[in-house]
Formats: structure tokens, sequence, C-alpha cells
């Protein structure tokens, strides 16, 4: 007769929180909750969410630059790339880099001391031996690649020799292929984006000595992302753990019980969670954010977790047909008051913002939406906004009111 492995039980719940409890404290997690930490700046607020996703889509700003105006202010675009992307003069040696860009969420903006813990991706893709595209000769490519860099130091895939064959996107040429190969294994980095595009080097030379291994297993890799991935969500489901940094379920099922984070009941949730003792160590208080969230943001990225917290069901609707689009191409949410309260489809004309599309859940979220728009409007360079639509036309009114009576003052 074949024994049955009965599946490991549950720890107790340390704490139950209410719902309201659970979503300050995922806000405060996300550096949305409290004082801003002006000091720290936009390296800080990379530090403490682990992890900064870049998209290619730009309307006011790229998802990148959007992340810590959310939770800043209007810092300066150029000192936000400044802060993510080391630079220095042609006759000076390459400073330390704060960051290196790798696949987490997605492609993401990651803290360079974290190197070491994207081990376990690095090793698990040359055990799969190539990504989604395969080389004609990948020991001559990827050497040829290598021994350019090493001569002529960081080059785009441009200076590379061209990154397409000629056809669509998706149709890269060898060098591409190899390169981008030697990124997801680890012989090569990007420290810095140049123009939007990728500058590869060797990582040898672009990451600290101190960081420059993958001694780590793969337990100790995974235990510290998803230990980060609590601190920066505060309290979180398995499912919430895994997605942050693209985990499997079973990966951070063996780790959960060593990663530091607790388990707790929030109420319903209907699923365990755990949280980070810290957050538990005090209640959240302060002052909301009022602001416009990116779609790639890491407080709504995960459209369940968001529909879970807030109640509030997003889409990105940039690749689905224009007829088809209900908000529009990149609807930003409206965070304000700790809840999310509207949406809106952002463009610019020369220099006024220009609100495609507005949705507001209801007459209090006019005056936040107002704040938020023209407080974007500043942050890049427009001095006037104009509503083109909304899906209500008593809002829609009081909504221009107020932008008319904020632009006087």
């Amino acid at each position: 007769m074949t024994a049955v492995t009965q599946p490991t039980p549950l720890p107790q719940p340390v704490t139950a929180l209410s719902h309201d409890e659970a979503r300050r404290i995922a806000l405060r997690a996300q550096g949305l909750l409290g004082a801003p930490d002006r000091r720290a700046g936009v390296r800080g607020v990379l530090r403490h969410l682990g992890a900064v996703q870049l998209d290619t889509i730009s309307v006011l700003a790229r998802s990148h630059e959007l992340v810590p105006y959310a939770r800043l202010g209007a810092v300066g675009r150029t000192a936000v790339e400044a802060a993510y992307w080391s630079t220095a003069p042609s006759d000076a040696p390459a400073p330390r880099p704060h960051s290196f860009e790798y696949w987490s969420h997605a492609a993401c903006i990651l803290p360079i001391e974290e190197w070491p813990h994207f081990a376990f991706r690095r090793r698990a893709r040359r055990a799969k031996g190539h990504r989604w595209h395969v080389m004609e000769d990948s020991e001559r490519s990827c050497a040829a690649v290598l021994d350019r860099l090493k001569a002529d130091g960081p080059l785009t895939t441009s200076e590379l020799g061209g990154g397409r064959n000629g056809g669509e996107w998706w149709d890269w040429s060898e060098t591409k292929i190899a390169v981008e190969w030697l990124l997801d294994t680890g012989e090569v980095v990007c420290t810095r984006r140049r123009a939007w595009k990728r500058v590869y080097d060797l990582a040898e030379r672009a990451v600290p000595d101190a960081l420059l291994h993958d001694d780590l297993d793969d337990s100790t890799c995974i235990r510290r992302l998803v230990a980060q991935a609590g601190a920066a969500m505060g309290v979180a489901t398995r499912a919430d753990l895994a997605d942050y940094h693209r985990l499997k379920a079973e990966q951070v099922d063996a780790v959960i019980a060593d990663s530091g984070l607790v388990p707790v009941e929030v109420e319903g949730w209907g699923k365990p969670a755990w949280a980070d003792p810290a957050a538990l160590a005090a209640p959240p208080r302060g002052r909301h954010r009022t602001t416009l969230l990116s779609p790639f943001d890491s407080l709504i990225w995960d459209r369940p977790r968001t529909e879970r917290i807030f109640g509030f069901t997003h889409r990105l609707e940039a690749y689905v047909p224009r007829p088809r689009r209900i908000h529009g191409y990149f609807a930003m949410p409206l965070l304000a008051g700790g809840r999310l309260v509207g949406r809106v489809d952002p463009a610019r004309e020369g220099t006024t913002l220009i609100a495609r599309q507005v949705s507001m859940q209801d007459s209090k979220a006019v005056a936040p939406m107002a704040q938020a728009l023209r407080e974007a409007a500043t942050w890049v360079g427009c001095d006037d906004v104009r509503v083109e639509r909304c899906d209500d036309r008593r809002l829609a009114t009081a909504l221009r009111t107020e932008l008319t009576r904020t632009s006087d003052q």
C-alpha cells in the first residue's frame, strides 16, 4: 500500500488584519503613505521597492520616471535618470553603478546589491540553453561580442553591429541574440541606457568585485527575493509574493518558513497571507499621496492584488484595438486618500496636457483629479490642462471648473 504524503500544515496566523489595515500597510510599504524620504531620493525608492519596471511607452514620461514621481513629487526628470544610471566624463573611470537591468517582474531596474540574488535565474537560463531565439553559431557569436566589449568598452546593439536583420522587430540579428543571451546568463550587464538603448558592458568590469559572483544557491537567492517582496508589499498572499519577482509558487513555498515573514489573516482575502514584521510593528499613519500612477507601478502591476486591495479593476489597453478601448491607450489610475478613485488617459500637445479620457468614482474625486493633473502638467513642462472626454457629464463640468479655479491661484 502506497503511503500518502500529507501536505505541510500552514502555521497559525500571528494576528488578524482588517481589509482597511491591509490596504494602508500596502500603501506605506510602497512609499505612498507617510512622509516621503526625500534625502534618499530616487535611489532610496529603488532600494525600497526592489524593482522598478521598464517599458517602452512614453506618454507623460516613461514608467520608470513615473514611479519615483508618484512617491517623491516633482523630482527633475534628468535627476531621475542620473539616479538610476551612473554617468561619468569620458576621461574618468567608470563609477560604481547604483543599479543594473535584468528580468524580475519584467525587464526592471534593480539595485546593484541584488546582483548575487539573481544567480538562480542566470543559472536557469544557462541550463535551458536559449531564450526566444537560437543562434546559428553560439560559440563564435558570443565570443565576437565579448571581444568587442573587451576592446572597445560599453556599447549599444547598434554599435555592436545592429539589432535586426531588416525585417520585423523580432527578427533579431545574430549579434543581438548573442548579446541578449550573454545578458541573460550574466557575462554581460546593462547598468545604463542611452537614448533608451541598452548599453552593454562586461559584467566583470561593471559589477563591483564584492558582488560579482554566483556563489549563492537557489534557495538563498529565492529566500532573499521573497523577503524583499514581502517588505515591499507589507502584506501579501503566496501568489502576490511569487508575482513580484516572477517566481514559481513552489519556489515561494520552499522558502517562506525561513523568509522572516510572518503568517497573518486578512479580512476578505480568503487565502493565507504573510506580512513583514516591520509592517506590523506600528500602525500606518501619515499623509496619503495624491498622484497619477503608471500602469506598471509596483503598487498596481499585479492586477488580481489591485482588485483585492482596492476593489479597482485595471487593464492596460495600449495593445487593445482603439475601437475596443474603454479607458484609453495608457490610462493612469488616480490615487487619492489611499484609494484608487479614477483614471485618466493623458497626452501632450505642445505645452498642454490633454486628458483624453477621464473617469472618476464620484464628485469627491474631482478635486484630487484636478490636483493630480495640474501637478503632472507642471512636472512635464506643460502650462495648461484640457479635458477632452469624461464618462460623466456632470463630473466633467465639475472637473473643468476646478481646473479653471486652480489655474487662477
